[in-house]
Formats: structure tokens, C-alpha cells, sequence
């Protein structure tokens, strides 16, 4: 799919959840919406993207959803907070 034509939806995808007064759930949201809804390709080459320009276009709360997806799960009963 043309890069552009993904951007624009994902930053159309972040202007519905820009309204929530959470931020942190926001891009949980967003992240979960690109998991649920689009393509894997899709979210592959957005993600592959995010090393060029593609990063600068697209809204900071897309931005950070798709870092998220592209985290490893942290296994199950372990802490992240490191203490």
C-alpha cells in the first residue's frame, strides 16, 4: 500500500483518540486499534517506515502506538519497574 495513503490513515486514527483525556491509554487505544484492524503488512510497513521521514509526519500519539507494538511483551508475572 502506498506509504502516504498509511500515514494519512494513521493520523487520522489519531485525531479520534487525541480527544481522550489519558494519553497513556490513547496510545494504548491507537496501538490496539492498527493491531485489530489493519493488515499485518500494513502495520509492517508503516513500522519499517518509522527509521526515514514517515516518523516526522506522523502524530506523536501514532508515533508512540507504534513503538508500542513493536515492544516485546514483558513475560507474564514479571515487573517491568525493575524493583
Amino acid at each position: 500500500m502506498n506509504l502516504d495513503k498509511l500515514i494519512k490513515m494513521a493520523n487520522q486514527i489519531g485525531d479520534f483518540f487525541e480527544a481522550m483525556p489519558d494519553r497513556q491509554q490513547a496510545v494504548i487505544d491507537v496501538a490496539g486499534h492498527l493491531q485489530r484492524t489493519w493488515e499485518p503488512r500494513m502495520r509492517e510497513q508503516l513500522c519499517a517506515a518509522m527509521d526515514g521521514s514517515a516518523a516526522a509526519r506522523l502524530k506523536p500519539l501514532v508515533r508512540d502506538a507504534l513503538i508500542s507494538l513493536n515492544k516485546p511483551a514483558a513475560p507474564v508475572g514479571k515487573s517491568t519497574s525493575g524493583g
